[in-house]
């Protein structure tokens, strides 16, 4: 018995598995080995919470959906047309309802829209065909909401070449509230400082509680992609559950909160996320994710204010997040927030790739380059390893033919045939394992590396060289997986043909069968694995010829 392309075989195997897994978590699905998401509590028992508006978010945020408020009992709000205000800064374009002060609208002017360059990537959006806002207002009482016009006070709208840029709102006195809401943008940053300042106007003291909620439909932009998949939902953070992510479809007309002293909420999508940060505050947080009607999905966080006496106010601070996962940006802006670019369980070893990665493309000025020198580094970095693994290989290469004699001579003997092939190991010094380690060491870091590639915003648009314009994109012209495949074939020749006529004719089906998914994957990604295939075949041909081993073996 093939003792060696045996394990091989398992590695292969459970690398497969491992991929598989990844993804199941990257979709917010159970994982093989019950890795499920910790499901977010619901709360039946907010009936006897010490705090009767506090117990009563649940129910009041369940219509908390465009054109539908979540009015306390025996409150009305006339509904007046909603005026929208237009505000230009160096890196967003969006638009302000007068409803709420809820930003309706926020393109990227330095991204473009997937599959057409000649529009910018919109992420907030409501209209007949797409809902994506974001929200915020009281509860606790009938306080001003998402659904209460707001007057926009006299100032700028267009940030020009000034730093940054402050645009307010402000409500009616409702309930004896007054809600002042400012956005302050600020120039090179797609995190938007917002400031809520409740003036307490009436003639008896209150405890309001601010929510902020992010409200979508089921659209996934990432659709249509083929062989690869990313997440797309929701994802909550605090200090003693960590990052979590949750599938749209998971979600309930019954709310799931989930109480904590911290944390935060996104909405994410391949590339790009949104997400409410409330800034450091006294007083508890409560999340929740609740289905809405209309095919509608609210993702928030309800913050307990203090309590505030007749004339006094209060002011909560918290960040708005639009835009791009870049690294730069993620940093710094909330406890855990760069894990919204999720690298899954390779995250300790992705971080310090891509981070190589970029060093690279601040020398080099190209992506795609990048791509092809950190591959390098890496095939250099492993060579030793490498080397062991080849050598392996070229000695059962060497003793290839006499295998097949062997397994001729004791075809009707198993027993017979396994102990001479051990005395020919022992004869030959080879170990039919001695290959084995090399790659389970190196399957972690190539694994990383392909979910930096996947993951990274920097290669949208980013072009490489000719025909590749957008290293995110699928090759146009298929020339980067037809290459690959030729690679991939010339590696099978290079390695030694298994005895066993049915794993041989295996090992030549594989390659075929796998560059079908390389030709809808991210010509970065293709570029990836073609750079290692073609540094794969010099480093074996030269082993080969090294120890004096037939270059080519012979398809069977």
């Amino acid at each position: 018995m093939d003792y060696r392309r045996s394990i091989l075989w398992v590695i292969f195997t459970v690398s497969v598995i491992f991929l598989y897994n990844s993804w199941l978590r990257s979709e917010g699905k159970s994982g093989l080995f019950g890795e499920a998401a910790r499901p977010v509590a619901s709360a039946p028992g907010h009936a006897a919470a010490p705090n009767a508006a506090a117990s009563a978010v649940p129910s009041a945020l369940a219509a908390a959906s465009p054109g539908t408020p979540p009015l306390a009992p025996g409150h009305a709000q006339a509904q007046q047309p909603a005026t929208v205000t237009v505000v230009h800064t160096d890196l967003l374009d969006l638009k302000i309802s007068s409803r709420g002060a809820s930003v309706v609208y926020a393109a990227l002017r330095h991204y473009t829209a997937q599959g057409d360059s000649s529009k910018p990537m919109v992420l907030f959006e409501d209209n007949g065909h797409r809902t994506y806002v974001a929200q915020s207002g009281l509860i606790g009482g009938s306080f001003p909401n998402h659904e209460t016009p707001m007057s926009l006070l006299p100032g700028p709208l267009d940030m020009g070449d000034a730093k940054e840029l402050t645009v307010r709102f402000r409500s009616p006195v409702v309930g004896g509230l007054q809600l002042t809401r400012s956005y302050t943008f600020h120039r090179g940053s797609y995190a938007v400082d917002v400031r809520d300042t409740v003036h307490n106007l009436g003639t008896t003291a209150v405890q309001p509680q601010l929510y902020m909620q992010l409200v979508r439909d089921d659209h996934n932009p990432s659709e249509g992609t083929h062989f690869y998949h990313t997440f797309y939902g929701a994802a909550l953070y605090d200090a003693s559950s960590k990052f979590e992510k949750f599938e749209f479809k998971d979600f309930h007309t019954q709310a799931k909160t989930r109480h904590a002293d911290d944390g935060w909420v996104a909405v994410l999508q391949q590339y790009f996320a949104t997400a409410w940060l409330p800034q450091p505050y006294q007083g508890a947080r409560e999340f929740y994710m609740r289905k809405l009607s209309d095919g509608l999905y609210a993702t928030g966080v309800l913050v307990h204010l203090p309590r505030l006496a007749p004339g006094a106010q209060e002011q909560a601070h918290q960040v708005l997040f639009i835009g791009p996962e870049l690294q730069s940006q993620l940093q710094g802006l909330a406890p855990g927030f760069d894990l919204v670019r999720d690298y899954g369980w390779v995250t300790i070893i992705a971080k310090p790739l891509f981070w190589v990665l970029e060093q690279i493309e601040r020398v080099l000025g190209n992506w795609g380059w990048s791509i092809i020198g950190l591959t390098i580094l890496l095939k250099l970095a492993f060579f030793p390893l490498t080397a062991a693994s080849y050598r392996s290989m070229a000695r059962m290469k060497a003793v290839g033919p006499r295998l097949t004699a062997l397994r001729e001579r004791h075809k009707d003997d198993p027993q017979a045939m396994n102990a001479a092939m051990v005395e020919m190991y022992r004869k030959e010094k080879i170990n039919p394992l001695g290959g084995c380690l090399p790659v389970v060491i190196q399957i972690p870091v190539f694994i990383a590396l392909y979910w930096v590639l996947l993951s990274s915003v920097e290669l949208r648009g980013a072009p490489w060289l000719g025909w590749i314009h957008d290293l995110s994109a699928k090759d146009p012209y298929y020339v980067l997986p037809l290459v690959m495949t030729a690679t991939s074939f010339l590696q099978v020749k290079l390695n030694p043909t298994p005895p066993d006529p049915m794993q041989a004719r295996l090992m030549w089906i594989m390659p075929l069968a796998f560059s079908v998914m390389f030709f809808f994957f991210p010509s970065g990604l293709v570029l990836y694995w073609l750079t290692n295939n073609i540094f794969s075949i010099a480093q074996q041909w030269f082993i080969n010829r090294k120890m004096g081993v037939p270059e080519f073996s012979s398809a069977k």
